[in-house]
């Protein structure tokens, strides 16, 4: 009989080369290899060369071959592309010639060891204090809501210490294609997609994870990236009695979320209409995420779902950033929804 080692982290560690000492070091979230040009790193303030140089681009081709055998695929000619989950949570995609030009081309995310905490997150100036009571808020009263922003700005961070805050008493159930979210929390269960092997069998989508999610007892369902077709899903389990779900979804501002759920609908078979329909009574605050001017992340809104002739819109509820929030046209709403007293949110 036949036996599968699995991946250890001290693989990893041999097939990263050049690359190890910047996984090194805590702050790195983000390393990116573009070809034999250069390597870059993001330590939470934006992408910044690295001193890390490859001799040439087979150098580079055969490092990123090695990180695709690691996840358990293959990376080719005939597999140009590879998306797939280091030993230790990281998360690798690579890209060949000819679809990248100047050689193989690496993204590694490094999840964080230690799960940051809402006071991490003021620590580092992602949030400030009034922000953090509306946050916390959000988490006690099980709206459901939606972490939005751009690649890189936080959602998944935020998201993870915001659950970390649930009740010990609650199921989290959280579906993710590949794995990132961190949860400090002592009933946390994870499902991961899979791809389809070179025979091209054996897929498993978020959709199918999603339903399979619902019949698992779920306090809080939690979709790490709402990106294709699992929206009809979530949807429906929002409108079905499952208080308190969430997920994270790209957009460029908090109003850009109704039309990003219409558009990700459409990959479901399903009308703008039905989804919007749908979404109005799904989700309740859209919390936003942006970089500023120095390249760091930071909490840029906070926004309300409401129906307004029959279609839904996104009301700005909080807007500023850390230390400098502002009262928008939702604030009323949110603090109503949230059960926070009026002192509570900026005047």
């Amino acid at each position: 009989m036949t036996t599968t080692t699995r991946p250890r982290e001290s693989d990893l560690h041999a097939a990263l080369g050049p690359l190890g000492p910047l996984l090194e070091d805590p702050r790195v979230t983000d390393v990116l290899v573009n070809g034999e040009s250069g390597v870059w790193v993001d330590r939470g303030s934006g992408a910044e060369p690295s001193p890390v140089r490859f001799v040439d681009e087979r150098s580079v081709r055969r490092l990123a071959v090695r990180l695709a055998a690691l996840s358990g695929q293959r990376l080719d000619e005939s597999s140009p592309w590879v998306d797939g989950l280091l030993p230790g949570g990281l998360r690798l995609h690579a890209l060949l010639p000819p679809l990248v030009g100047g050689g193989a081309h690496l993204s590694l995310r490094i999840p964080r060891q230690v799960v940051p905490s809402l006071d991490d997150l003021i620590d580092w100036g992602a949030v400030d204090p009034v922000a953090a009571r509306v946050l916390d808020a959000v988490v006690r009263s099980r709206v459901s809501f939606l972490v939005s922003g751009g690649t890189g700005s936080g959602k998944t961070t935020l998201l993870g210490a915001l659950l970390s805050r649930c009740a010990i008493g609650e199921r989290i159930v959280v579906v993710e294609d590949v794995r990132e979210l961190r949860i400090d929390h002592p009933h946390v269960v994870h499902l991961q997609g899979r791809t389809a092997n070179v025979e091209g069998r054996g897929e498993v989508t978020m959709t199918t994870l999603v339903r399979q999610s619902l019949r698992m007892r779920p306090d809080r369902v939690v979709v790490g990236e709402v990106r294709g077709a699992e929206v009809r899903e979530l949807l429906t389990a929002l409108n079905t009695g499952h208080e308190g779900g969430c997920g994270t979804v790209h957009a460029n501002a908090a109003r850009d979320v109704v039309a990003r759920f219409t558009a990700l609908g459409a990959l479901a078979e399903m009308s703008g209409e039905a989804v919007q329909a749908q979404l109005v009574s799904a989700i309740e605050v859209v919390i936003h995420l942006a970089r500023d001017a120095a390249g760091r992340r930071c909490l840029r809104e906070v926004a309300v779902l409401r129906a307004r002739e029959g279609r839904p819109e996104c009301v700005t509820a909080l807007e500023g950033g850390p230390g400098a929030w502002r009262p928008g046209p939702g604030s009323a709403e949110l603090a109503a929804r949230l059960g926070l007293p009026p002192e509570d949110l900026p005047c």
